[in-house]
């Protein structure tokens, strides 16, 4: 007999309330939670407090359970992690709670949602700095315009600067890479991740589409230079920038 597991929402929404919109997301963020995607069927919607049931065919039981169990204290794969994350987060901005339970284990889950207590945020920090990147948007109406730019796997979309600055900008853009000078403003979390939520540009400088290993090999030709006894310039370089780049 195939497993079963309900998400109970405990609220004072209904099936006969909920909106279908919102049941998708959850839905979607279930199935996501219990993986083996071929193998999770949605069952129903059942009574009193919204319950989200979905079933399990024997054959992915035991690799859901294995899946699930370690979620609330951390572990687990990233993308179940980050759908119990998406979950808790549903029901604390729908005011509710919920847990997951199995007819066999009980309740699998808890989800605190509104009773979770927020998290502790220090800033805002403004800082004078630096973005490098390749533009990749520059756009907007307003006296200040927004500015995209792509650091590797990085995108900076919280850049702002003034109709003249955006303007002399774009004439980069999917260009070579520049380098933003501005003020940032920054926010602190409890792991002491630093998280950018605004940039004003007040100036750049293009720094050409040369690869920094050839930088490096022109900079090694100039007499009395002392890159030559660096065993890795390119490594060096890079945590230069990184260093450079950490508030203190």
């Amino acid at each position: 007999m195939a497993a079963e597991y309900r998400l109970r929402i405990v609220s004072d929404v209904t099936p006969a309330t909920f909106p279908m919109d919102r049941l998708a997301e959850y839905l979607a963020a279930l199935a996501k939670l219990l993986g083996q995607s071929k193998s999770v069927h949605f069952a129903n919607v059942e009574s009193g407090s919204a319950v989200v049931v979905a079933r399990v065919d024997d054959d992915a039981s035991v690799s859901v359970v294995d899946r699930v169990r370690g979620l609330p204290e951390g572990f687990g794969p990233k993308d179940a992690l980050k759908a119990y994350s998406d979950i808790d987060a549903m029901l604390r901005r729908d005011g509710a709670t919920g847990f997951l339970l199995s007819e066999q284990y009980g309740i699998v889950i808890p989800f605190p949602g509104r009773e979770r207590p927020e998290p502790i945020v220090f800033g805002p920090f403004k800082q004078d700095g630096t973005l490098d990147g390749q533009v990749i948007r520059v756009g907007g109406s307003d006296d200040t315009v927004p500015v995209h730019l792509r650091d590797t796997d990085t995108i900076h979309t919280h850049l702002h600067a003034t109709p003249d600055i955006a303007r002399r900008i774009a004439q980069y853009l999917l260009g070579p890479i520049v380098r933003v000078h501005g003020t940032g403003t920054w926010f602190r979390g409890e792991d002491e991740t630093w998280e950018l939520k605004s940039f004003k540009i007040t100036d750049f400088e293009p720094l050409g589409d040369e690869p920094l290993t050839e930088v490096v090999r022109k900079i090694r030709k100039i007499g009395g230079s002392k890159w030559n006894e660096v065993p890795d310039p390119v490594r060096f370089l890079m945590e230069q920038r990184r260093d450079d780049g950490d508030l203190q």
